[in-house]
Parts: C-alpha cells; sequence; structure tokens
C-alpha cells in the first residue's frame, strides 16, 4: 500500500506554515511561504502522490481549495473550534500550528467544513450571507435611532422614520431651540446610517430574488407555507446538497433545531437544543414555521394547533412545525419531487 501524505496549512494574510507528515508525532517536513497560489503549489508538488490536504476553516479557506484541490488528492477545511477543544485538552495551551493540525489529520480527529463545489454557488452564498447580515445592520442603526429618540421623550416605531412627512413629524416632536437643533442634527447622522442600510439591504434583496428565480429547487420549495425565494435560497445555498445529512435527525442538527442528548456521569439523561449552531440557517427556517403558523390555513398550522393542543408550548410546537418543514423539503430535494400537503404528518417531526 502506498504511503500516505498528510499536508497541513496553517494560513494567515501573509504567510502560510505548511507541515507534511506520514505519520503522527513525526517531525515531518515544514515550509514557510507567501500566501499566494503559486507558491504553495510549488510546495504541494514536491509531495509524493498520495498526498490529501487540510486547512482550518476561516476567510481564505474557501478561495484556497477552489484554486488547490486539483493539486492533491483529496483537500478539505476542518473545524477549528473542534480541533482546539482536543489538542488543548489538559494542560495543553499550545496554539494549534501546522504540525499540530497535521497530528490530527492523521489521526482522524478533524471534522469536515463542507464547501460548495462550484464557483456559481459559492457566489450565491456570499451573496445571500452579505444580504442577511445587511438587514441586520439595518435593525442595528433603527434600535439606535429610535432608542435616541427616546432618550428625548419621543417614543416611535421604525416605520414612523419613513422619509417625507412621517421623518419631519418626529424630527418636529424634539421640540426647538438651539438644544433641540443640536439633538435633530444627532438624530439626523443616525438617520444616515439608517437610510444607508436601508438601500444596501434593498440592492441585496434584489439580487438574491434574482439568484433565486434561476433556481429550479427554489420555485419547487416556494410551495411550501412559509418558504419564499429569500428563504428559499438561503437554504439551498447553506446547505448545498441533500446527500451531505445522513438522515433527517443530522439535517436537523445542522440547521439548529434538533435536539442532542446530554448526561453527566451516571445522572440523568436530558434533551436540550445544540448550542453551537449556524445562526442564519436557523433563523431561516424557525421564520419560515412562524411565517406558516401565522397563515393559518396550511397543514403545518393544523400541526402546530395539535402540539399545542397536546400540551407542547407554542415555542415547542413552533420547532415541531420547522423540523417538519425541512423534512418535506429534504425530501423533496432529493426527489425532485413537488409538494403534496396530504404526505405531511406528525410523525415527520418526531424523534431526534
Amino acid at each position: 500500500m502506498a504511503t500516505e501524505y498528510f499536508i497541513a496549512m496553517d494560513t494567515h494574510c501573509h504567510s502560510t506554515d505548511i507541515c507534511v507528515k506520514t505519520r503522527a508525532n513525526g517531525p515531518g517536513r515544514r515550509w514557510k511561504v507567501p500566501t499566494t497560489i503559486p507558491a504553495i503549489r510549488e510546495v504541494l508538488e514536491q509531495v509524493k502522490h498520495p498526498r490529501k490536504l487540510t486547512l482550518e476553516e476561516g476567510p481564505l479557506a474557501g478561495w484556497l481549495l477552489r484554486n488547490l484541490k486539483g493539486d492533491v488528492d483529496e483537500a478539505w477545511a476542518c473545524d477549528p473550534r473542534r480541533n482546539a477543544l482536543i489538542a488543548k485538552d489538559g494542560d495543553k495551551d499550545d496554539p494549534i500550528d501546522a504540525a499540530k493540525l497535521a497530528d490530527l489529520f492523521i489521526g482522524g480527529f478533524l471534522r469536515k467544513v463542507h464547501h460548495p463545489e462550484s464557483l456559481a454557488r459559492e457566489v450565491a452564498k456570499q451573496t445571500a450571507g452579505l444580504y442577511h447580515e445587511r438587514v441586520e445592520q439595518r435593525v442595528r442603526c433603527v434600535n439606535k435611532v429610535l432608542g435616541h429618540l427616546r432618550g428625548w421623550g419621543v417614543v416611535v416605531r421604525e416605520k414612523d422614520l419613513a422619509e417625507g412627512p412621517p421623518r419631519q413629524a418626529v424630527l418636529a416632536a424634539l421640540g426647538s431651540g438651539p438644544e433641540a437643533a443640536v439633538v435633530r442634527g444627532h438624530v439626523d447622522l443616525l438617520l444616515g446610517s439608517y437610510d444607508e442600510a436601508c438601500r444596501q439591504e434593498e440592492v441585496l434583496r434584489r439580487e438574491v430574488r434574482k439568484l433565486a428565480k434561476a433556481e429550479e429547487q427554489v420555485g419547487r420549495w416556494q410551495a411550501l407555507p412559509g418558504i419564499g425565494p429569500i428563504r428559499g435560497l438561503t437554504l439551498l445555498v447553506y446547505l448545498d446538497t441533500p446527500w451531505r445529512f445522513k438522515s433527517k435527525a443530522a439535517l436537523w442538527k445542522y440547521l439548529g433545531i434538533g435536539l442532542v442528548r446530554s448526561h453527566s456521569g451516571e445522572g440523568q439523561e436530558y434533551l436540550h437544543v445544540e448550542h453551537h449552531v449556524h445562526r442564519v440557517l436557523k433563523g431561516t427556517i424557525l421564520g419560515a414555521a412562524e411565517s406558516a403558523i401565522l397563515q393559518g390555513d396550511n397543514v403545518f398550522a393544523q400541526q402546530h394547533r395539535a402540539w399545542v393542543a397536546a400540551g407542547l408550548s407554542p415555542r415547542n410546537a413552533r420547532r415541531n412545525v420547522a423540523r417538519s418543514q425541512a423534512a418535506v423539503l429534504w425530501g423533496m430535494w432529493k426527489s425532485g419531487g413537488e409538494f403534496d400537503p396530504t404526505l405531511v404528518g406528525l410523525a415527520q417531526a418526531q424523534g431526534t
């Protein structure tokens, strides 16, 4: 059997440390090169086949994997949080360097972080992510404005900040005089940031909707109550492929709506939601469940009413609806089929 060469990279903005090993705890070979594709590729070409490459997930990971995957037999990014928990166990507090990462790679301790295969899917993923970030920025900006106004006794809502007469009425409520003029100047400053955040959000919203329109799978998903073009595209680009998940439970856990079992020693076992989850995905699927419930006349709203009547809290019932929706989306994705509400049952959201 041919000797496998395990290549680990500790990547920074300007330089990359590379370590190649064939067994754990060996000295290996090391290089320090600029973080450029030609410089890294030159090192990879010095390593015999079969050669496998790993690096920790970060801002540069996608770019490096897209450009280097053709130079090795296998390439993937790994979860840095998990690496730290393993390598820093006990009294160890050294940073994860390339040599330690190579040892974890050889030992099979790394958890793979999924990256889209196509550049188009990666661009769509970044577009959706930037849209959600701009939504958060708009919310932060409007909360700054509303909070500042409350400090002067002016209590309004976001809709009252619409440009034109509504906004002028809010500013007039601050009163007159030199002090009020200073306060209005501060509010105008904050409103400028809010207006720009709104503009950027709308630009990205149009981009996301355009991308969603081009995706056949998103079009099929929109038949589900609570799923529109933005939620549909968000789920598509972040999940990328249904074959990543071996079961509904694995999908639910990734979405942040699954349950995990925990216990201490011989103590009682208890269920709880996963703490380290993707916030955008969790917010998307829970938002879809909330929308479906509020629409009222659909199979998911009926599920929610049934669970609440059975004694579940509205919050837990909403999570179960989200799990039911996710199971339907996953099944449609794998089969290429259309949404059939008659096939949605309470059993789809049971289990963990």
